[in-house]
């Protein structure tokens, strides 16, 4: 249905049906920076900027910083309208500005261009945004490197010196820091749409380009239109002794879960794992120690790993997650777990925050990243002292509407506060009877993640089939001209 010059990270997430066939040798001899995008039977294009070309004679084509479009803020390079009509005019087309990008200051300094046939080209290369959003490089645009440096340095002060803080004093020190981390404008918190307008926007700007429906994967597999997943992590001894807290209310209502613990940290019996392995439930790694250090450098990474890798042996696990979610893009990936969920949609609260600012799974190389898309019990109840589940409530609710993962972290350290055990019982008990929802585990999550990206969308007469591992489970959908679509 189309072809591309350049593979298109968008279409690949999504599944959209396409194929990749070199520019041809005008376009090449100009130099123009951009990628096209053609649909089949179309005389119009979309073009797209490559962020990497730096064409002889001519300043950089792209502009790193945040930015404003429509309903979305993302952050990437952006070619601004000063320099875009001289690359443009390489084109036989007159190209005019059609929607305008704002700054981080609020000023017009950008545009989606068009042209009188209806090509289309974006300032700015998609993939680049959202790999800067599921990266979390976002984080470092518009600071200093200094800036940057410091910060990793906090947060490493604060792990060096929490074993030597008694409880209350922690407590006390985070309420604190909310106060600070309360005033960042992004990402949003407890909800933060701006990735996913971003795709609602630009599959339906593909849609209206092709004058036609664009057939790209479900989500979710079994026509299911929304996923919750509930996962624990165990840090004590106490914690672990308190397992049946929670437990106990999921098994009242059948539900299943992930339980990670830390391998050094307290012993685990064979019987518990099986006990809950019985139950259909999971059991992941939730670092070493929990002390904050595992992924600080590659050098202690790679110290540490031969030990966390024997505790996924002995316990049967393919999953990670780093102790107050600690991550590192990089590093993460040679882990060699299957997946990994320490990165939160949103979370400003958190010692080392930030957010993907998604709440559907993606890769990290050869990881598949499930993102937590609630905020902790431990934040909502011990550091902002929430009274009931209302956030939760609100939140599941809207990620039920966006077809989004509902992926639930919860302590049982902190489950004799009952607060968290009936706001708890609370969530579980609103979805009990949904029938679209998948209750799945994160590693069901990880593995049709796989298969979906495994698949692809072949036409058949006027409709669509998948092919591939997801083909049984699969569902398509339609992005139509003209209607917003829900992503």
């Amino acid at each position: 249905m189309f072809e591309a010059s350049h593979p298109f990270l968008f279409f690949d997430y999504l599944r959209v049906p396409y194929r990749v066939r070199p520019l041809r040798s005008r376009d090449r001899a100009s130099g123009l920076p951009a990628h096209r995008l053609t649909a089949l039977g179309q005389s119009r294009s979309l073009l797209w900027l490559d962020r990497d070309a730096r064409p002889a004679g001519r300043s950089a084509t792209g502009r790193l910083g945040r930015y404003r479009l429509r309903d979305s803020t993302f952050f990437g390079h952006v070619a601004l309208d000063t320099n875009v009509p001289a690359v443009l005019r390489e084109l036989d087309q007159e190209w005019e500005p059609a929607e305008a990008i704002f700054d981080a200051d609020a000023r017009h300094v950008a545009s989606v261009w068009r042209d009188r046939q209806g090509s289309i080209f974006l300032p700015f290369d998609p993939g680049e945004v959202m790999w800067q959003f599921w990266s979390e490089s976002y984080q470092a645009v518009g600071r200093s490197p200094l800036a940057t440096v410091g910060r990793a340095a906090i947060v490493r002060g604060y792990y060096l010196a929490r074993p030597a803080l008694p409880r209350p004093v922690q407590l006390r020190l985070r309420r604190l820091f909310t106060r600070v981390q309360s005033r960042s404008s992004f990402p949003a918190w407890p909800v933060d749409d701006n990735l996913h307008n971003f795709y609602a926007w630009l599959i339906t700007l593909i849609a209206e380009f092709a004058g036609r429906p664009v057939p790209f994967l479900d989500p979710w597999p079994d026509g299911r239109t929304w996923t919750l997943v509930l996962t624990h992590d165990v840090e004590t001894v106490a914690g672990y002794r308190d397992i049946e807290l929670l437990r106990s209310l999921e098994r009242e209502r059948g539900y299943r879960s992930s339980w990670n613990f830390v391998g050094q940290r307290y012993p685990v019996g064979d019987d518990r794992l099986r006990e809950l392995r019985d139950e259909g439930c999971e059991v992941g790694v939730h670092g070493l120690r929990h002390d904050g250090r595992d992924l600080a450098s590659r050098r202690l990474m790679e110290q540490r790993l031969p030990a966390m890798r024997e505790f996924a042996e002995r316990w049967d696990a393919i999953g990670f997650r780093s102790p107050a979610t600690q991550r590192n893009w990089r590093l993460m990936p040679g882990l060699g777990f299957d997946y990994d969920s320490s990165y939160s949609d949103t979370d400003p609260y958190e010692p080392q925050p930030g957010g993907c600012c998604t709440y559907w799974p993606y890769f990290n190389q050869a990881m598949v990243e499930l993102p937590m898309t609630l905020p902790q019990d431990h934040t909502m109840f011990s550091i902002l002292q929430k009274p009931d589940a209302g956030i939760w409530l609100d939140k599941a609710r809207h990620l039920r509407d966006r077809q989004g993962m509902v992926l639930v972290l919860t302590h049982p350290d902190y489950a004799r506060d009952q607060r968290v055990a009936d706001s708890y019982a609370g969530l579980l008990e609103a979805f009990r009877d949904d029938d679209t929802v998948w209750r799945a585990l994160p590693a069901e999550v990880a593995a049709w993640w796989r298969d979906r990206d495994a698949s692809t969308i072949r036409g058949d007469g006027d409709a669509w089939r998948v092919e591939g591992p997801a083909s049984d489970r699969g569902r398509v959908r339609l992005a139509h001209p003209g209607t917003r679509s829900t992503l």
